[in-house]
């Protein structure tokens, strides 16, 4: 081997050092960042804007069929209910048979159920789709957990940093959460999910199957949040999908708001009443 050659594997061994040495720098430096602060106290809240959006690259989320177009409460028009578009190729075959007949009877007059409305724990990710209309998200940040919070309804996850899930999870509505930080990002896995609530706006059933990772992240110089997350559940999807939601920065006080109470019964919600006082 000539004596160029030799320098050359010379300063590419140099060079791969270097490069070596740089990242290892760049990911100690990683770990050592301070962690995100979402919120300084409860009178910082986060208001989603808009619904879920698809993620470049990725498979994406169910959409509203175009058939029936989502009119919003606010507009000054007749407001709508969501209803799924069925040709949605990920949907397993039992999904949509489940799906069709909802989006029916909805069609033919049935209020469409939404947690919100029923005073029902939303789980994950459908969570993620709450936090509109003047409803925020407040969280709550400790070295060892994170507790996201919402008014409405009083429903709160909790987020347990740097501990392994359990080999068994008893399935419960928000299911099993743990997490980390990478970086600026809050990093959440969630498994354990119950199969009484549904994935989305559109109402789509899943199995206990469900797992949900999500990254919460700073934006917009702090004036604003957004998170990215993949559903997996290989009985519902045939191949996991990501989405992804920006919220709000909104100076508001947290309230206590229990949905139950002072219920006039003006529509047939389902909202659960105890059979005697708890007091």
């Amino acid at each position: 081997m000539s004596w160029f050659t030799w320098r050359e594997v010379a300063l590419a061994g140099s060079t791969v050092a270097a490069l070596v040495g740089a990242w290892a720098e760049a990911a100690v430096a990683q770990e050592k960042a301070t962690p995100p602060v979402f919120s300084w106290d409860l009178a910082v809240g986060w208001i989603g804007v808009g619904g879920f959006q698809p993620v470049p690259g990725r498979v994406p989320p169910l959409n509203q069929n175009p058939k029936y177009p989502f009119v919003p409460n606010g507009t000054g028009r007749q407001p709508t209910y969501r209803i799924a578009d069925l040709t949605n190729p990920n949907l397993k075959p039992w999904v949509k048979e489940i799906m069709k007949k909802d989006n029916d009877e909805v069609l033919r007059g049935k209020i469409a159920f939404s947690p919100s409305s029923s005073c029902m724990p939303s789980g994950v990710p459908a969570f993620l789709g709450l936090g509109g209309n003047n409803n925020p998200y407040w969280f709550l940040q400790t070295p060892k957990e994170v507790v996201i919070m919402r008014a409405a309804d009083s429903q709160m996850r909790h987020v347990y940093l740097d501990v392994p899930h359990s080999p068994n999870p008893k399935p419960s509505w928000y299911g099993e959460s743990v997490g980390h930080y990478e970086g600026d990002t809050l990093v959440i896995d969630t498994i354990g999910l119950n199969a009484k609530t549904f994935v989305d706006y559109y109402r789509t059933p899943h199995t206990e199957k469900l797992h949900v990772v999500e990254r919460w992240r700073m934006a917009n110089d702090r004036q604003a949040m957004e998170v990215t997350f993949t559903v997996d559940d290989p009985d519902t999807y045939y191949e996991p999908w990501s989405g992804m939601r920006r919220y709000r920065r909104v100076q508001q006080q947290f309230m206590e708001d229990i949905c139950a109470e002072n219920n006039q019964h003006l529509f047939d919600y389902g909202v659960p009443i105890a059979s005697k006082p708890d007091f």
